[in-house]
């Protein structure tokens, strides 16, 4: 089960101090991406800083850079291979850093700072790279540019970018947060984070420096001005198919889940939308599970249903992480329930339990798991009303089918469908309610019944 993270939310998801209220999701596969014509600054010293949360795999993404269009940059990529490749770009010479380390977890953030300064004599020091606070060194390729060169950093009329290079190449995938650029200036990443005293984990500072004539700060607090920068330094950027719906709540300081794209199943699966939104498998069961692993606590979610039918729901428990043959809801610790209402799986098999009511296309399946009890229960919802008939009184309870003292995980398994999840971070259904937890956290359809909690680390510390 290697980078699949079973925890909750990843190892530097922190809480407390400062916060960060919200990121901005990109999509790849719409070409959404951030663009702003820089002008003049220093071609020798600066540092970029950025919050990244991945939610695809498999493809070279460029997170953050600068260039003319076909041309050398500087630029930040995460390669298919899933290492950095680190350039610092001039005269066709990209002067890659690629690191042995790689980067997959897509249930935690990382946060990337790197400082350039060409005019130092130890060539090590004219470009650093920092992952969560410590410095990376240990490289595949380690190319430096030469003392005192002039980068494409700092061109007038050059194009920063985030989520794209070229406009429509190495597209990305993800969260972004705190995006930070500091014109003239090589700091270490003590200027954005700490180490928490207690947990020893890499949280956000507030950053109280100045950002130079060509800085910029995004923070993606306004939903109808995604591209402002609040640097003060005036020149905000473009949005290239980003609208006020891709703000999200999804961040450092409140990590939500989200699917896991390592979870392999025999058919498949598609994810996208911030692994918000997922699509079966053509003629097959494919199959979908959370980056979270539950043992404690009361949760809700909710789900989507694009379209009636072919689409169990339930949960799916930690021993069941590479499928390499069978449908994905068939397995041995699964519960779930088909959502033409007559089917119920559990354990690996088809019990036939009735339900009271089919879920039709674009219902909300809300989930409300109390693993708190003594029994250990789940109930589900029907646009806010409960399937009576789905086990008893409408609830299920958990401890008949094996489950207890295991690692549970919210689950969905598809027959050529789609659905929406939504855990309260993002998703990419309209939303007509904003209804939110108890706690003030998510942003659902419905309001989760009273003592159920969204699935982010703040409510994890609390009551996981």
């Amino acid at each position: 089960m290697a980078d699949i993270n079973l925890g909750v939310g990843g190892a530097n998801s922190a809480t407390g101090g400062y916060e960060i209220a919200n990121s901005l999701k990109l999509e790849a596969d719409n070409t959404e991406y951030l663009s702003q014509t820089i002008g003049a600054g220093s071609r020798t010293t600066a540092t970029y800083s950025f919050w990244f949360k991945r939610t695809e795999l498999g493809a070279d993404m460029q997170l953050a850079g600068i260039s003319p269009i076909g041309s050398e940059t500087t630029r930040f990529i995460i390669t298919s291979n899933d290492v950095l490749d680190v350039e610092s770009g001039v005269g066709g010479d990209n002067n890659s850093l690629v690191t042995n380390r790689v980067f997959r977890d897509t249930s935690a953030w990382y946060h990337f700072v790197v400082a350039i300064d060409t005019t130092q004599a130890t060539e090590a020091n004219r470009v650093k790279v920092y992952v969560n606070g410590v410095q990376e060194t240990s490289f595949s390729a380690s190319e430096y540019p030469a003392q005192n060169t002039d980068l494409t950093i700092g061109v007038s009329g050059y194009t920063w970018r985030y989520g794209a290079y070229d406009n429509t190449y190495n597209k990305s995938s993800g969260y972004l947060a705190e995006a930070y650029y500091i014109d003239a200036q090589q700091l270490d990443p003590t200027s954005f984070g700490e180490f928490d005293e207690d947990t020893g984990i890499w949280k956000p500072i507030a950053y109280t420096g100045s950002f130079g004539s060509n800085g910029h700060y995004l923070d993606f607090s306004d939903a109808g001005d995604l591209g402002n920068n609040s640097s003060g330094v005036g020149n905000d950027f473009t949005l290239n198919n980003i609208t006020s719906a891709d703000q999200a709540t999804d961040t450092p300081t409140n990590n939500f889940c989200t699917l896991n794209p390592l979870y392999n199943y025999a058919y498949g699966n598609t994810i996208t939308e911030g692994a918000t939104k997922i699509y079966g498998a053509p003629n097959n069961w494919g199959g979908g599970k959370a980056t979270f692993g539950l043992t404690s606590g009361k949760w809700y979610w909710e789900i989507k249903q694009l379209a009636g039918a072919n689409t169990f729901m339930g949960l799916q428990t930690d021993g069941e992480d590479n499928i390499s043959s069978g449908n994905a809801h068939s397995q041995n610790t699964t519960v779930c329930f088909y959502t033409d209402g007559t089917i119920q799986y559990s354990n690996g098999v088809e019990t036939g339990t009735s339900a009271a009511n089919s879920i039709a296309a674009n219902s909300i399946v809300g989930f409300a798991l109390d693993l708190d009890s003594a029994t250990q229960t789940i109930k589900v919802y029907n646009n806010n009303s409960l399937i009576t008939a789905f086990g008893s009184s409408g609830t299920v309870n958990l401890s008949t089918y094996n489950l207890a003292d295991k690692t549970v995980f919210p689950f969905v398994a598809l027959y050529d469908r789609t659905v929406n999840m939504n855990f309260g971070g993002y998703t990419v259904s309209s939303i007509s309610s904003a209804a939110s937890d108890e706690n003030g956290y998510g942003t659902f359809e419905y309001a989760p019944p009273s003592g159920y909690y969204a699935l982010c680390t703040k409510n994890l510390a609390e009551y996981g």
